[in-house]
């Protein structure tokens, strides 16, 4: 099997290096490089696995790398972990909302960096379902396998994150899922984030979802889950 592709985009040199060495360690092919507009330039040139992302470069800042990115069809499914010294929750709310899909907060330990790096593209392979590798609920119908995702046969395009959350919500067919649960699911049982980074990502998925935003249900003080059809009740 190949080596596992990441691109760190870093401007803070020695934190990039040893950031570099230790995932080489791990097994990872990394690539480096210092500003935002490079970065956009690799990320194009040869997408890689997943992308450990900066919020503060030069150049281009990670915030407008990261949207290039979701516009771009190509590159719109790449897992991307935001790296930021900011710990204001509306700035790492801004990454989400742009479509991140995990962030660490510097300073972070390395060992902390690998594993947040190992699960994301562990949640980036193909997904196994009880139901089989389709998945569907009135317009909305899921290929797990293929991780796409098509409403009323047009095809949409979700983060890692959000078709995990979506993919979630849809086998639980109407059972309530809270935040931790759907952390788990979309994040991993070793993410440490807030409640409201859920919500984030729900928001966007609904956008995303248009019409059929509806079948997704806040229950309020649980969680959400599938507003099943009436067709489909079961």
């Amino acid at each position: 099997m190949s080596k596992k592709r990441i691109l760190l985009v870093e401007d803070e040199t020695d934190m990039a290096e040893l950031a570099a060495l230790r995932l080489k360690r791990e097994g990872y092919q990394v690539e480096v490089c210092h500003d935002g507009a490079e970065g956009w330039r690799r990320v194009q040139t040869e997408p890689p696995d997943l992308v450990l992302l900066d919020i503060m470069l030069p150049g281009m800042n990670g915030v407008e790398v990261l949207r290039q990115m979701r516009n771009n069809p190509r590159l719109a499914r790449t897992p991307v972990i935001m790296l930021t010294a900011r710990t204001e929750d509306a700035d790492v709310i801004v990454g989400l909302q742009t479509g991140a899909d995990d962030y660490v907060t510097k300073p972070f330990s390395m060992s902390v960096l690998v594993a947040r790096v190992s699960a994301m593209l562990r949640r980036a392979q193909p997904m196994g379902t009880g139901n089989g590798a389709l998945l569907s609920a009135g317009p909305i119908n899921i290929d797990t396998q293929q991780h796409r995702v098509t409403v009323n046969d047009k095809e949409v395009s979700l983060t890692l994150t959000e078709f995990r959350l979506l993919s979630a919500i849809i086998a639980a067919r109407g059972r309530v899922l809270n935040r931790n649960q759907l952390i788990d699911h979309a994040l991993g049982q070793d993410a440490i984030v807030t409640d409201r980074t859920i919500d984030v990502h729900l928001t966007a998925l609904r956008r995303k979802l248009g019409d059929a935003r509806h079948l997704i249900e806040t229950v309020r003080g649980l969680g959400y889950r599938l507003a099943l059809p009436e067709n489909e009740k079961v």
